[in-house]
């Protein structure tokens, strides 16, 4: 049976070498099923899931409640046209104002699609504000590091040259700020500026979290030339810092929030979430979305914030976390090349003074998923069901890939690489 898995395995990975857009690089391991916080290879090798599909298994794999509501709906209605009603977009909007503490509510497909929104939304606010033959304010400020998306006007704020050259000219009027400086901030932020889009934690920066000062200054410059503040919680919110959302540390309230990821347990669905000030710019026809909130992954939505509350999963993001951190910690006063460890809850950075990708390499090879941001940190995103042995089982694994991963690396492998063999070590 392993041998036809393998076969298997070969055939998936040569039609995709042979038939996909060359955008991944992939190590050649195919994921065939997940349960819990583990996923399984086509040759049946378990892994410890430690990067949660970027934040997006939140409930890890096959979650019960969640397997059944989807199996539900399949035998309903997949897809509602959003010409119509169906019976849970209300609840769900509902549901993600009160955890906001917002007002209203789009539904879109992905995060991308969820910035692409919130930058609308601030245009067409600052366009309905103009007096006649007045010019709209404009601009939108971003910050240095951050990472808000793949589309032309996501990509317009999201800092890295890598990601931004390939396809300029973007998006014209996005201008970056210093991550956390309050003076840059001042000196940008000025009565052209129609929205400042933060990330409270950056993800794909490196784990950094914005601090009070700087977020309560552009909360006050905002109010003051009556700008959006814009929260990008795609990656930390919806409870993956042990709080609904990351910006509930501080003392004031966006305007408006983008979520995805986690939001429909691992089904495709985003959203922004706005204040009534804001939303009201947006009148029927100046915004829609296909797909967006259809019937089955409102429903998915719904059952995976039922599931956060019920099962009192903050307190466990909580707990989790903190005895992760403990226990990173201790690995970086055994290994000197770990610079820091940062993070809240399950959002977690491990910053190296050296390369992070043979650790990611080395951790496949001992069955462990996590993933490496900025070329040298090491970041991880567990799902929120983890338990006290899940992080143990992690910690134990994690130290020898810190022992192991600071070897010289091995050559490079072959250009059309056959399955990985990875030794078991349970």
């Amino acid at each position: 049976m392993a041998s036809k898995h393998r076969v298997s395995a070969v055939k998936i990975l040569a039609e995709e070498s042979r038939y996909l857009v060359k955008t991944y690089r992939r190590p050649p391991v195919v994921f065939t099923r997940g349960r819990g916080v583990h996923l399984y290879d086509a040759a049946g090798r378990e892994y410890l899931d430690f990067i949660g599909g970027i934040a997006v298994n939140a409930l890890g794999y096959a979650h019960p409640r969640m397997v059944r509501v989807i199996r539900r709906e399949a035998g309903r209605a997949t897809h509602v046209s959003n010409l119509f009603h169906n019976p849970y977009q209300g609840p769900l909007a509902h549901k993600l104002a009160v955890w906001s503490g917002l007002d209203r509510v789009f539904f879109s497909n992905s995060g991308s699609e969820a910035i692409e929104g919130a930058l609308k939304l601030a245009r067409a606010y600052a366009h309905a504000q103009a007096a006649p033959h007045e010019t709209p304010k404009t601009r939108i400020l971003a910050l240095e590091n951050s990472f808000h998306g793949r589309t032309m006007g996501a990509l317009s704020i999201t800092h890295a040259a890598k990601y931004r050259e390939p396809f300029t000219p973007l998006v014209p009027g996005a201008e970056f700020v210093r991550f956390n400086d309050v003076a840059d901030l001042d000196l940008k932020f000025d009565q052209t500026v129609c929205a400042i889009v933060i990330e409270p934690i950056q993800g794909e920066g490196g784990v950094v979290p914005v601090s009070e000062e700087f977020w309560e200054r552009a909360r006050r410059l905002t109010e003051d030339h009556d700008a959006a503040l814009v929260a990008d919680e795609i990656q930390s919110g919806l409870g993956r810092t042990g709080r609904k959302f990351a910006y509930q540390k501080f003392t004031s309230l966006p305007d408006i929030v983008t979520v995805a990821k986690p939001l429909a347990g691992g089904l495709p669905l985003g959203a922004f979430i706005s204040s009534e000030k804001f939303a009201s710019a947006f009148t029927p026809g100046m915004h829609g979305s296909t797909f967006g909130g259809g019937p089955l992954v409102c429903a998915a939505a719904l059952e995976f914030l039922a599931v956060v509350d019920e099962a009192d999963l903050l307190a466990n993001v909580r707990a989790r976390g903190a005895q992760l951190r403990e226990g990173l910690e201790r690995l970086a006063a055994q290994f000197d090349f770990i610079r820091e460890v940062r993070g809240e809850g399950l959002i977690i950075g491990v910053d190296l003074a050296i390369e992070g990708a043979p650790f990611v390499h080395e951790a496949l090879r001992l069955g462990l998923l996590i993933n490496c941001t900025h070329d040298h940190i090491l970041r991880l995103l567990p799902p929120f069901i983890l338990r006290a042995k899940d992080v143990t089982e992690f910690l134990g694994k994690f130290q020898k890939v810190l022992a192991r991963g600071a070897r010289p690396a091995k050559a490079a492998a072959p250009a059309n690489p056959q399955p990985l063999a990875l030794a078991a070590t349970r």
